[in-house]
């Protein structure tokens, strides 16, 4: 019985040139999810580092895949830790690309890496092979190559250890890609949330030329969109445009901004027109 699914959705940009763009849900909703997929999104941001459910608890992070796949955008799911048990259990309850948060050197990028494959590097991989949800409960045809190919464990580089060890890091053999965290980055180099500070700009270019020269791809925050474009023409592989919350306040902020309260009490005139 074949149950195949889509490709990876980052994975296929990736590998074609293309740069795949996304948000945050900081609701952890799956009727959000569900919908920005339906806009169009390449990626669905799942925080489970700063909020949302405990990423060990399945049902719920299954449900918040299910709302993914139902509309095919790719759900990023960072985790607390980098452990391998952490990753391990994502990948099996179907997550495809896992962020790993706070990763300083090489070696622990490695452990990471390879507790998401089967195989790893020309060897041996340290996944558990079971049949859980991602294959299909042991329906799924090729699970071993397909899961293979199709995972990314990726890392997110924001600690000044992280960019002082950023060669080794990007050598690490099937790294998925990196993604730049200026905000932590800020704090870790002493100037708290100062994003725009030399030295935290220094460190961002740093690892941004660092990855494009090594070939590993790089994702990053586009503050708004000409950055986005700029970060694009820059070599950035994946961009982060913005959180669910940020655009609900932008659209009520507009909304407010917009109504007139003083014409509104102020002129019985048109009031009188509607009844």
């Amino acid at each position: 019985m074949s149950t195949d699914q889509p490709a990876n959705g980052i994975a296929a940009n990736i590998e074609n040139g293309t740069v795949s763009l996304g948000m945050l849900d900081n609701t952890y909703s799956p009727t959000v999810i569900e919908f920005v997929g339906e806009l169009g999104l390449d990626f669905v941001w799942l925080d489970f580092e700063h909020g949302g459910p405990d990423p060990w608890d399945g049902p719920t992070v299954e449900n918040l895949l299910r709302a993914a796949e139902r509309s095919g955008i790719e759900p990023l799911v960072r985790l607390p830790a980098s452990k391998p048990t952490l990753v391990r259990k994502a990948l099996d309850l179907g997550v495809r690309t896992v962020l790993l948060p706070r990763v300083e050197t090489a070696e622990e990028v490695r452990t990471a890496v390879t507790s998401g494959r089967f195989q790893y590097d020309g060897g041996a991989g340290d996944r558990g092979l079971a049949a859980p949800r991602a294959r299909r409960w042991g329906l799924a045809d090729d699970y071993i190559e397909t899961a293979d190919a199709e995972s990314l464990v990726a890392v997110t580089i924001e600690t000044r250890a992280a960019v002082e060890n950023i060669d080794a890091i990007l050598d690490v053999p099937e790294l998925g890609f990196v993604f730049i965290g200026p905000f932590d980055l800020s704090v870790s180099l002493g100037h708290p949330g100062d994003i725009d500070h030399p030295e935290v700009l220094a460190a961002v270019e740093t690892v941004r030329s660092s990855a494009v020269t090594a070939g590993v791809p790089v994702g990053g925050i586009g503050y708004d969109i000409e950055d986005a474009m700029e970060k694009a023409q820059n070599g950035y592989d994946l961009l982060h445009l913005g959180s669910t919350t940020g655009a609900v306040k932008t659209a009520v902020d507009g909304w407010l901004d917009a109504f007139d309260v003083d014409r509104a009490i102020s002129d019985p005139a048109s009031q009188e027109e509607r009844f």
